[in-house]
């Protein structure tokens, strides 16, 4: 019976590990997440400074797997190329050694100051950066309670016959050792866990210095797993290049280390006695080697993963750029109409939306649903493209008139993606709303919302010819569209209350959801004339600075 309770105990702390590693790693998003993000993002440019970035985000998380997942997302959505990614992973396996390297020392008499300042600060302080530090002392402060508990768990462990029959299998089977070590980190998500628990059991000699290297292989191999899994959606073979990537460093690594593990005792002796130091010495040289052989050949590595790998082009995917000719860089004229006729790929797409945001309102589309949120995704993605595009170009070629054509052109795609998230998001989910609880407009509020869409229609139609042929007159026509939209919600609003006022309450819910639908046709068309008429109307100078009446004081 106290064989099963000490491994009650055992699974407990290994728990308690976990969770504080999982704390940390948790305060440290909440406080930092987005400017770790941003930060991360911007550094993804050069080598160097990506795999910088890499380390310092990765030590700053204590979770090399959190980075990788980020790095995925960059470089599964075209932010980032291929060779910083792998460069800023490859720094992320190194930064997640720093925190291995800090808790190999004995801190276990900062662990109640820790928790305490942590339950201060989360109990003091409203939700925010202050009590995520809170939380962040907490999760250090049981980790360190956590591996000091089973530091001193381990010392009947070492008489336990069934425990020392299954680490003396592994002494002798090291390969054994890496695969356990890999499965248990994959699951746990947390290479620093894995590699702590290993260093405890050095320290009480449970397991022989080669399987603990071993199973120091394994952790480093099981934390490459879960970005290959997790970090990528959809079909698309590109997603995969860099988790693949890296778990292919990891295998090559781990190989080679395999192989040497007969002579790493001597050289991790020599550099520390305590069987702790070594093995978080050995992590970190592992992962300092992989990343000095690999970094100088990232670019043909790159390279070779691009031909395993080549991005599956759907020519009926409406997302794919068919104008965006890379070759015309070195002339910027003929890029920004390159980028002009994309923009009005995205026009072209908004008005197949609107048309059916339309007919949503006249009977039962909701078996276009999936087809509307394919344009809106398709829209979203050239957008970015288009910017990715002219972000590349080169300034110093190009003339005064060609970066004002540049800021038109992202202004319009800017205002095309966000009016087709307002048609998608808004006046289709309110269509999709009536339907869901049964209710119908007043025949009057009907017929006055088809009229308004169908000026919207027209408006759209005009932003994109007016956006071909920069005509002032069409220009100020098109922007004096916005009172009639802005006369129709107010109008629409006195009514409602005028309903309210006279009794009818049961009208309320549908007479108020009925102004969100014009206010929300009223924003698109705000969206159209920002794309197309007033950037002409600024050129030719027709713009006040504000609506305000100059003061007569």
């Amino acid at each position: 019976m106290s064989g099963i309770l000490t491994l009650l105990d055992f699974a407990g702390y290994v728990a308690l590990l976990l969770w504080g590693v999982h704390m940390v790693q948790t305060g440290v998003q909440r406080a930092f997440g987005a400017a770790l993000g941003a930060v991360l993002g911007r550094a993804l440019g050069t080598r160097l400074r990506a795999f910088a970035a890499g380390l310092g985000i990765t030590a700053a998380l204590q979770s090399s797997t959190a980075t990788g997942l980020m790095i995925t997302g960059f470089a599964a959505g075209g932010v980032v190329a291929l060779v910083p990614a792998l460069s800023a992973m490859l720094g992320a396996n190194v930064g997640t050694t720093l925190i291995v390297q800090l808790l190999s020392f004995d801190l276990t008499a900062l662990a109640p100051i820790l928790i305490l300042f942590g339950v201060w600060m989360f109990r003091r302080y409203p939700p925010g950066r202050t009590r995520d530090l809170g939380r962040v002392f907490i999760g250090l402060g049981l980790l360190l309670i956590s591996l000091h508990s089973l530091v001193g768990l381990f010392v009947p462990f070492q008489n336990a016959p069934l425990l020392r029959i299954v680490l003396q299998a592994l002494a002798t089977q090291p390969f054994a050792a890496l695969l356990v070590a890999a499965a248990l980190t994959w699951a746990a998500h947390s290479s620093v866990a894995m590699v702590v628990l290993i260093m405890s059991m050095a320290t009480h000699q449970l397991v022989a210095p080669e399987a603990a290297y071993a199973m120091v292989l394994g952790a480093n191999l099981g934390t490459a797993i879960n970005p290959m899994i997790e970090g990528v959606t959809g079909d698309d073979p590109a997603a995969r290049r860099l988790p693949l990537g890296n778990l292919l460093t990891r295998v090559v690594g781990v190989l080679v280390g395999l192989a040497l593990l007969p002579w790493m005792q001597p050289w991790m002796t020599a550099l520390s006695d305590d069987p702790a130091r070594a093995v978080a010495n050995f992590h970190t040289l592992f992962n300092a080697i992989v990343a000095v052989v690999f970094l100088p050949l990232l670019a043909p590595y790159a390279a070779l993963l691009t031909r395993w790998l080549p991005k599956r082009v759907d020519p009926d995917d409406p997302s794919r750029p068919q104008y965006l000719d890379e070759a015309a860089h070195d002339v910027p004229a003929v890029a920004l109409g390159n980028a002009s006729r994309e923009a009005l790929r995205m026009a072209d797409m908004l008005q197949t939306l609107l048309v059916l945001a339309r007919a949503g309102y006249k009977r039962d589309n909701r078996h276009r649903m999936p087809q509307a949120r394919q344009l809106d995704s398709a829209i979203d993605k050239l957008e970015t493209a288009i910017t990715l595009y002219l972000a590349t170009l080169d300034r110093e070629n190009m003339t005064s008139s060609d970066i004002q054509r540049m800021e038109e052109i992202l202004a319009f795609a800017s205002n095309i993606g966000h009016a087709a998230d307002t048609v998608h998001s808004g006046l289709l989910s309110h269509a999709s709303r009536l339907r869901k609880h049964g209710w119908s407009l007043a025949p009057d509020q009907h017929a006055q919302l088809d009229e308004s869409l169908g000026h919207l229609l027209e408006n759209e139609r005009r932003t994109a010819a007016l956006f071909v042929n920069a005509d002032l007159r069409q220009a100020r026509a098109l922007a004096s569209e916005k009172e009639r939209f802005r006369a129709l919600e107010s109008q629409a609003a006195e009514t409602h209350l005028e309903k309210i006022k006279s009794g009818k309450v049961d009208a309320a819910e549908v007479g108020q959801l009925y102004l969100d639908i014009l206010r929300d046709v009223k924003a698109v068309n705000s969206y159209l004339v920002g794309a197309a008429a007033y950037p002409v109307l600024a050129k030719e100078g027709e713009l006040l600075p504000s609506r305000l009446r100059e003061s007569t004081n």
